[in-house]
């Protein structure tokens, strides 16, 4: 079962990136009248929401646990 061990450490890795890198989000709204379009374009950048990130901490230590007692 060592599959489960590299899947725990990909999980771990991924739930504590989620503290520190924030994910880009973009948004438009557009409104046409007549001929013409106004729109309006809105970069942001959001983190994940932290009971997300414990989550995945826990899950791939789990992962990473049951891995390494199955040898």
């Amino acid at each position: 079962m060592r599959i489960l061990l590299w899947i725990g450490v990909a999980v771990l890795a991924l739930g504590i990136l989620s503290f520190f890198v924030p994910l880009p989000h973009d948004q438009r709204h557009s409104v046409r009248i007549g001929d013409e379009r106004f729109s309006v374009e809105k970069h942001e950048h959001e983190r994940v929401q932290p009971v997300v990130g414990v989550t995945l901490v826990v899950v791939g230590a789990a992962l990473m646990i049951a891995g390494g007692r199955s040898r």
